[in-house]
């Protein structure tokens, strides 16, 4: 059965932390009405809003029935709520390194909230590139980023014929790679490498390549910013 509701969610922050906001785009099928929310944090982090607007569009959807399709951005989210979050309730909100979870205030009521929607609903979980031309995603993204600014910002709500963005024709996966690979053009800040809990901050791509080949489950990640390094340590469970 085709899903019933699109919804397009994306987090921003000056900092991490900083000023922030989140935004949501959400298309009803069944209705075809398009409608945008957002809010804004004096002081927040990047991943907390990332989740802020995922609860944003389900409480705006809790009376509303429908399939769901969430396109996000973050795999912070996405991973947390399909993977992470069963290890961490049988531990009781611990990291497999017995840290308490980040943002415990916010994965509990989302979880409640999901729990709550599978109930009479299917939940799809979808995975998109930033910046990669995916227009759902670029316009969730500009509203947040404007909220976060506390730039005054329109949001929409009405029919779908009336909808500048198109909500239903994503790019290939390819072409987001594409697009998502001028990425690796950049300067790097560092790289990070986490080899069995230890993390290393490493200048050189070779260093990290090195220290990660052939070791299982290692992970590395180039950064580009003192801020983008703060998301991948807490993207990894380790800020």
């Amino acid at each position: 059965m085709p899903t019933s509701i699109i919804v397009y969610a994306d987090g921003a922050c000056r900092g991490n932390p900083g000023a922030g906001a989140w935004a949501a785009v959400i298309y009803d099928a069944q209705v075809q009405r398009v409608w945008e929310i957002a809010g804004h944090e004096p002081h927040t982090t990047n991943n907390r809003m990332e989740l802020k607007a995922v609860m944003g569009a389900l409480a705006a959807l809790a009376t509303t029935p429908g399939d769901l399709t969430f396109y996000v951005d973050s795999t912070y989210v996405i991973q947390g709520i399909t993977q992470w979050v069963k290890g961490w309730q049988n531990r009781n909100w611990q990291t497999a390194s017995g840290t308490p979870v980040a943002n415990r205030d916010l994965w509990e009521p989302l979880l409640s909230l999901v729990r709550l929607r599978e109930k009479h609903s299917a939940i799809r979980w979808q995975h998109v590139f930033g910046h990669a031309g995916v227009p759902g995603n670029e316009r969730a993204d500009t509203i947040a980023q404007a909220f976060a600014d506390k730039q005054s910002l329109q949001l929409f709500d009405g029919k779908f014929a009336d909808y500048p963005i198109d909500l239903v024709n994503l790019p290939s996966s390819q072409s987001q790679k594409r697009s998502n690979k001028s990425r690796s053009s950049k300067k790097a800040y560092l790289y990070l490498s986490l080899v069995n809990g230890a993390l290393v901050r490493h200048s050189s791509w070779a260093e990290c390549s090195a220290r990660v080949k052939g070791v299982p489950k290692a992970k590395f990640k180039k950064v580009l910013s003192p801020e983008e390094e703060q998301q991948v340590l807490q993207d990894w469970g380790l800020a």
